[in-house]
């Protein structure tokens, strides 16, 4: 298994060295919106230790990181009022992993709407500062 990179993304964010717009935090996890939504309401969860993939994270970081998924889950379909959650989690490049730190896709849903297609393209900051606070209000 490749090694942990402590220059990607989620890293730096972890550091202070990137923004992101926060929607949950603890000792052990962060919570805040993908600037690439495939729904509006899409949060990323993420351990604030290393961990590359779910398989190379100990047990107890898993063990809080689900804690607050489902935390975050609950927040997300309460305060975007969704029908539904979907929560992937991919690991390594075969498995559709694009940052190489363990996250989970917390992604509201509704009845009839599709996904949004992963276009690379950014939100508009000003609409995941609103979805943002909406989450935070049901925390």
């Amino acid at each position: 298994m490749p090694a942990y990179d402590p220059d990607n993304i989620f890293a730096k964010i972890l550091r202070g060295e990137l923004p992101c717009i926060k929607v949950y935090e603890d000792a052990a996890v962060l919570a805040f919106m993908d600037i690439m939504p495939r729904a509006d309401g899409h949060t990323l969860v993420i351990p604030k230790a290393p961990a590359r993939t779910i398989e190379d994270a100990a047990p107890e970081v898993l063990s809080g990181l689900i804690v607050a998924v489902q935390k975050v889950a609950r927040a997300v379909k309460s305060g975007m009022k969704a029908d539904g959650i979907t929560i992937q989690q991919f690991n390594e490049s075969a498995g559709g992993q694009v940052v190489f730190h363990l996250h989970f896709h917390v992604i509201p849903r509704w009845d009839g709407v599709a996904l949004k297609p992963h276009t690379g393209a950014m939100a508009d900051k000003d609409a995941l500062i609103e979805h943002a606070a909406r989450i935070e209000a049901a925390l």
